[in-house]
């Protein structure tokens, strides 16, 4: 195995990305700061965003270490059914596109926090901004640093405490310019980030074509699917080992929506980019990045499952060790060390403009829920735009300095990569998408039921967490809700938690909120008009497209 060194050729092809990020990220703040001051402007590129820049600032933002290490090390164990994140995602960009986007536009909202002012009331909106810092500070944006420094680390050779630093400081330039910047630069960020990954799983394929005798991409694949048939299926049995993490049917009809919806339709970090837009100009965004979406599991997937058929074959035996074991996440790290120079480059500019890009939404999304919802709420309501604009810098330089002061201590290398991710974040989406769902679509809906959802879904979460060692769930297992693990113990899998917590948020919440003043309840109710939801021939078209691509993807690789 090839050193972690890069050669001259890297750093010229890394040169050229950051110089052409840094020039056009510049040419686009000197070109838009004479337009607009007011903090709109600033943190949502209010009116200035593109479909493609909105599309692509998405993908961008959402795609970063934790796929590129972590998604492609699920590759390795589970085979092409992780990928059901992505494709079910894009499915979910189309619904948030169409129900979602129309409500957020047209009652003018800004932030998460400020529709659940507006929706239910101040403590539920105080409470919930003050939740999201703590979990895009102390979670977010700490994984995103560490694991793309780990990520870096490993292609460069550089110092991890170095590479953390250098991505901090890469991030707080771009950030500091406010969404117009990152939207734009964003898309470059996207080209380098398939570019270098296509780069990455061209190499994968090529080296399963060559290590069985033969040559050429599709021949790799093909020998691939032969090799290992088993990790081509999208829906697992309740016998397949992996079926805890990816139960079945689950992914199509049940938590997998709860995941997807609460991450595209509720999150500041990725709604944020469609907020300040018209609608038609949101819906061509969200659809852009749903296209782009069916793209990502060959960038990230693939090469994980390359690289597990070398390694079954004897390939990779020293490298995929860690600890004595076999680590699913180095599988990524592994393949880029066998790439030439020039393409390492490339792929080095590759990650680092996954993990800059994320860093730079999160970083925003920060500054503007904490300047617009508690700094102008709460600490100086009289503040003035410029106010609010410096307000936001501070902020996105302090959040950085405590991500990267805070990220070594958390042993977040220790703790497995994509699908840990996954499950505790599902502690809290449940109760929060339950609150948005009803908050959308039923008047009825009260501010002691949302609190209810929040809370009450946080904790029955962990209920169903710890339950397993308390008693015998095994009389789930018949119908696919529980799965013996190999402690022999029968624990549900977190994708039916998400599931049962979301039922049983939406039942309390109805229950709730029955119970109420019917007339104050619908005093808070948004304005909503049938006709909103109505998209755009063009729209139609696209989605019918992505949606008939599901279909054949899922009926392929069922």
């Amino acid at each position: 195995m090839k050193e972690n060194i890069l050669d001259t050729k890297d750093y010229i092809v890394f040169a050229v990305y950051f110089i052409i990020v840094g020039a056009y990220g510049l040419y686009i703040y000197n070109k838009k700061k004479s337009e607009s001051t007011g903090s709109k402007d600033y943190f949502l590129a209010e009116g200035s965003l593109t479909w493609w820049a909105i599309g692509a600032s998405l993908i961008a933002s959402n795609i970063s270490a934790e796929q590129f290490i972590g998604m492609s090390g699920s590759g390795f164990k589970m085979g092409l059914a992780i990928a059901s994140y992505e494709w079910m995602g894009a499915v979910t960009l189309l619904v948030v596109a169409v129900f979602f986007m129309p409500v957020y536009l047209k009652n003018k909202i800004a932030t998460m926090p400020q529709f659940l002012h507006e929706r239910y009331n101040g403590t539920v909106a105080m409470i919930m901004a003050v939740f999201w810092l703590l979990l895009y500070v102390v979670v977010n944006l700490t994984s995103i640093l560490y694991l793309g420094a780990l990520a870096v680390s490993s292609i460069s050779g550089f110092n991890l405490e170095f590479c953390m630093y250098a991505i901090a400081v890469f991030a707080i330039i771009i950030t500091l310019g406010g969404m117009k910047v990152i939207g734009y630069t964003d898309v470059i960020q996207v080209f380098f980030l398939i570019l270098g990954g296509l780069a990455t799983t061209y190499l994968a394929l090529n080296l399963v074509s060559t290590h069985y005798g033969t040559s050429g991409i599709l021949e790799g694949y093909s020998l691939m699917t032969t090799k290992a048939s088993e990790h081509f299926h999208m829906i697992f049995k309740p016998d397949n080992e992996n079926y805890i993490d990816l139960p079945g049917l689950s992914v199509l009809i049940g938590g997998m929506w709860i995941v997807n919806l609460n991450y595209f339709g509720c999150n500041q970090y990725i709604t944020q980019r469609a907020l300040g837009a018209n609608l038609e100009t949101a819906r061509g965004g969200l659809l852009f990045a749903a296209l782009l979406k069916l793209l990502m599991p060959i960038i990230v997937v693939l090469p994980g499952i390359a690289a597990y058929v070398l390694y079954k074959d004897g390939a990779f035996q020293t490298e995929m060790l860690q600890d004595g074991t076999v680590n699913p996440d180095r599988a990524y790290p592994v393949l880029l060390n066998l790439l030439p120079a020039g393409l390492k480059g490339l792929s080095f500019a590759a990650l680092t403009a996954a993990v800059v890009a994320s860093l730079a939404g999160k970083a925003n999304s920060i500054a503007t829920i904490f300047t617009l919802d508690i700094y102008k709420k709460v600490l100086k309501v009289d503040a003035t735009e410029k106010n609010l604009v410096n307000t936001g810098k501070v902020s996105i330089v302090v959040a950085m300095i405590l991500g990267v002061l805070i990220a070594p201590h958390l042993g977040i290398d220790k703790k497995g990569g994509f699908q840990y991710i996954q499950e505790y974040t599902g502690f809290v989406s449940p109760g929060i998408f339950a609150m948005f769902i009803l908050g959308f679509f039923w008047k009825r809906t009260t501010s002691a039921a949302a609190l209810f959802a929040t809370i009450g879904g946080f904790l029955l979460s962990i209920v169903l967490k710890v339950l397993p060692g308390l008693t015998d769930l095994s009389w789930l297992s018949g119908m696919g809700f529980s799965v013996k693990t190999a402690s022999g113990v029968y624990e549900i899998p977190f994708l039916d938690r998400m599931g049962f917590v979301f039922v049983f948020c939406i039942l309390g919440m109805i229950i709730i909120s029955s119970l109420s003043n019917k007339a104050e309840a619908e005093a808070k109710g948004l304005e909503i008009d049938i006709k909103m939801f109505k998209t755009s021939s063009a729209f139609a078209v696209g989605a019918l497209l992505v949606l008939g691509l599901i279909v054949a993807l899922y009926s392929v690789y069922w």
